[in-house]
């Protein structure tokens, strides 16, 4: 049974290929500031199309800020490579093959298939944000395709956060 991330734990240590070679592991992300994971639904979802394809557009304005970013998804190997081509991705990292356990981990639903579109389970969307030292500092998680934050918004949030060290927010124990 997996065990769920909570605010200021330390993010598991899960590897994944990347499509343009060499592999991503959330644990040993170490951004200037911040390291933002989107997990996506996968090539059938029309959402996740265009949530990439704008993501894509910042990423290096993402960079100059000091964060990372890195979008991850239960798509296979070539459900990936598929959708970067034709979605026209050109900087943003995507990672594939993230398996049902892990995602379970990191607090994603799932989904079954409603249609010959999509694979038999494939997770919901969430961003996860981790901070240098490889512990969890927020996460946005869904159980739709539609809803997602607004990662502009958040990066703002973050550079307020580096600049001000704003403390993690939903630790306390009551």
């Amino acid at each position: 049974m997996p065990t769920l991330m909570t605010p200021k734990s330390k993010v598991p240590n899960i590897e994944l290929p990347l499509v343009s070679g060499g592999t991503f592991n959330m644990a040993e992300a170490s951004p200037e500031k911040f390291q933002i994971i989107v997990a996506y639904r996968g090539y059938h979802c029309p959402k996740c199309e265009m949530q990439l394809k704008a993501l894509d557009k910042k990423v290096e304005s993402f960079r100059a800020d000091g964060h990372e970013i890195v979008a991850i998804s239960m798509d296979t190997e070539e459900r990936a490579k598929k959708a970067l081509k034709e979605w026209g991705i050109e900087d943003l990292p995507i990672a594939h093959s993230l398996e049902l356990m892990d995602a379970k981990t990191l607090g994603l639903f799932i989904s079954d298939s409603i249609s010959d579109k999509e694979p038999h389970l494939f997770s919901e969307p969430g961003v996860f944000v981790v901070r240098p030292d490889g512990t969890l500092y927020a996460e946005h998680i869904q159980n739709t395709p539609f809803g997602r934050p607004d990662i502009g918004d958040l990066v703002e949030g973050l550079n307020f956060a580096a600049k001000n060290d704003y403390p993690t927010r939903g630790t306390s124990i009551a």
